[in-house]
């Protein structure tokens, strides 16, 4: 943009723009004498299967979350899920609210359940809960359960890299499938794999109150 700026190329209500010129409800701002609008915004909840990366597009030429959705608008993943792990991933072009949702202060939900090898006894679910020291610090206190023998549920608010998969294994149980069965609240109950839905008016109301 700053470079089409800089060409003189832009105008906004007939006069030529400047860097920094201001742009109100009601302008009309031209490129090459051509009116440009707002892109309409949408929010995806997608239910993102194993082996498709998080991301717009890969080098390597791996499916990719965008693949799945084929929407025309530019959408982007709010946060990552690794390749391998399976669940709950919201795409969208609403740059603040994803920044908002992100930004570790507001501490957003998010549940993981993950299946691991062996029975975690009391002891590592209390680790679990208390915090783990990983190689990057200790993580914040997590809600845990157990769902039935190497298979526990994991509600955490930081969003590092591999994080529940670090967790698990600084305890001594590795994981061996991981999912995302909600973010922000939203569950993926009801969608297939690889399927998506757009947000209702009210989930995106909760999400900005978030």
């Amino acid at each position: 943009m700053d470079e089409l700026i800089r060409d003189a190329r832009v105008t906004v209500n007939g006069t030529v723009a400047e860097l920094g010129t201001s742009v109100g409800e009601g302008d009309e701002v031209c490129v090459d004498g051509r009116p440009v609008s707002a892109e309409r915004q949408a929010w995806v909840l997608l239910h993102k299967p194993a082996g498709v990366v998080t991301t717009a597009n890969d080098p390597q030429g791996r499916p990719t979350v965008l693949d799945l959705v084929g929407s025309p608008l530019r959408l982007f993943p709010v946060g990552r899920l690794d390749m391998d792990t399976t669940g709950a991933l919201l795409l969208t072009n609403d740059g603040l609210l994803a920044h908002r949702l992100m930004h570790p202060s507001h501490e957003v939900d998010k549940v993981y359940v993950a299946d691991v090898e062996g029975r975690p006894d009391a002891a590592a679910l209390e680790r679990l809960r208390c915090g783990v020291e990983l190689e990057d610090g200790p993580t914040a206190p997590a809600q845990v359960s157990e769902l039935a023998p190497g298979r526990i549920e994991l509600r955490i608010h930081e969003g590092r890299n591999r994080q529940v998969r670090r967790m698990c294994e600084a305890v001594g149980h590795p994981v061996l499938h991981l999912h995302r069965s909600a973010y922000a609240g939203l569950r993926v109950e009801g969608l297939a794999p690889g399927r998506w839905r757009e947000l209702e008016p009210a989930e995106l109301d909760r999400l900005r109150r978030l």
